[in-house]
């Protein structure tokens, strides 16, 4: 006997953990995935010699719950976080430096960074550090902060221009992917509070060694298989029928059929799940279909030798943004593969890929003098034009609970209102969440409330 039987929709991290979470909970579980295989925006694909991340998803020691599925798929040894908080920053102008942290309480274990920041004048350094010290002050679930954006709050608090462009926001786009002035308020200081000040080594940098198809979809196909789910891939969700303990779920697959469930968890992209319950008289209560989208970009250039030995940098003045060297990621058999990221890239996502090497290989040649004697092996563009919902001001507003309005229609995505932006730990919350609701809420063959 079980508790009742659960369908989850969509195949990314917060399907895979509420899967995970509702089988635990003694639910017979069946997961639905469109593509032929897990993981959603985590995945990898093959190119000449080498295996590509759609995307370079790095993450922080406080992605706690993150860090829980990993241990949980077996894969925690394919990762690697930093010791200690370091980033490389270089410059077309002169040498780079390396922003670091110390072994001090928080929020005193960045002031090697603070002051090592050469970009900034001895006054921007004191005033970033007094501006650090007021964000550690503010609350991010305050409902004000959601109302203004980050800019505007930087700038009363006298940042300057420059220290916006090398500082605030070369993290703040690479977290949000958002710029300050787009981005609100409330979800940058969840962000630089809970990544940054809050703890010493909350910031601390992780880094995915192994293909992402390999660290997230191919071991989540198998470990929910040995925990009893049925993870179904090709099998797409075409539409949602029935009421709550009796629902139907149309499945497009090489034949259509249905299954009943007492429970369906929806952890698909918001346009999808808006698909789904169009037909539905109530459930949500918000307009999460409002949310907009931000792409990202990523421009691969792979040589015949190595140019630079920094696995990753954050780069300043200069389009490229942050680099990371994929080499032995990718099992490139030769030469060195780097891997540019490019957040909020609404211009160059819209760019033909001929004239984003005419603009981002001299810039990489710029960077590393050794890449101009280097003969490119290869050179190309991989795009993510709906990588995260934007944050702007008000956007809590459109994100809403897993628990909705009907009893057994939950639902799960980095897009719900987890207290977190759109990152790999906010995904993998939101999947833990929605299990908890369906655990508190469904049981087999009773009417227990919506509660």
């Amino acid at each position: 006997m079980t508790r009742g039987r659960i369908v989850v929709i969509g195949g990314g991290l917060a399907g895979v953990s509420a899967a995970f979470g509702c089988s635990d909970a003694g639910f017979d579980v069946t997961l639905l995935e469109a593509r032929s295989r897990l993981g959603g925006a985590t995945y990898s694909f093959s190119r000449g010699e080498l295996t590509v991340d759609t995307g370079q998803h790095v993450f922080l020691r406080c992605y706690t719950e993150y860090l829980a599925l990993l241990r949980r798929l077996g894969t925690l040894d394919r990762v690697r976080i930093q010791p200690k908080f370091r980033v490389p920053v270089i410059t077309p102008h002169g040498p780079g430096w390396t922003l670091r942290r110390a072994e001090l309480p928080a929020p005193g274990h960045l002031l090697p960074a603070l002051w090592g920041h050469r970009a900034l004048s001895a006054r921007q350094r004191l005033t970033a550090a007094r501006t650090a010290l007021a964000l550690r002050g503010l609350d991010p679930d305050d409902p004000a902060l959601e109302r203004t954006d980050f800019e505007s709050w930087l700038r009363s608090r006298g940042e300057s221009n420059r220290s916006l462009a090398t500082l605030w926001g070369l993290f703040c786009v690479a977290a949000l992917n958002s710029p300050p002035d787009e981005a609100s308020l409330a979800q940058a200081v969840k962000v630089f509070r809970t990544g940054m000040l809050d703890t010493t080594s909350g910031g601390d940098i992780g880094v995915i060694r192994r293909p992402l198809s390999e660290v997230h979809g191919e071991p989540a196909q198998r470990k929910l298989s040995e925990a009893g789910v049925l993870p179904l891939p090709r099998h797409k969700a075409a539409g949602i029928s029935g009421q709550p303990g009796d629902y139907r779920v149309r499945v497009s697959a090489e034949q259509e059929y249905e299954l009943t469930a007492d429970a369906v968890v929806l952890a698909v992209p918001h346009p999808a799940a808006a698909r789904l319950l169009a037909d539905r008289d109530s459930p949500v209560g918000v307009d999460f279909a409002s949310l907009s989208r931000a792409p990202i970009v990523n421009v691969h250039a792979h040589f015949d030798r190595r140019v630079t030995d920094l696995p990753m940098a954050a780069a300043l003045d200069s389009p490229v943004q942050w680099l990371f060297d994929r080499t032995e990621a990718a099992d490139a058999p030769r030469g060195q593969y780097l891997a540019i990221s490019l957040s909020a890239a609404h211009e160059e996502v819209k760019e033909r890929s001929a004239r984003l090497r005419e603009q981002y290989l001299p810039e990489l040649r710029r960077l590393f003098p050794a890449a101009g004697e280097a003969r490119l092996l290869d050179f190309f563009v991989t795009r993510e034009p709906v990588a995260t919902f934007r944050p702007v001001p008000g956007a809590r507003a459109s994100r809403p609970a897993a628990r909705t309005a009907e009893r057994g229609l939950v639902l799960a995505g980095a897009w719900t209102d987890t207290g977190w932006p759109d990152t790999l730990e906010g995904a993998v919350r939101s999947g833990n969440i929605a299990a908890r609701v369906v655990s508190g809420t469904v049981y087999r063959h009773s009417d227990v409330a919506w509660r």
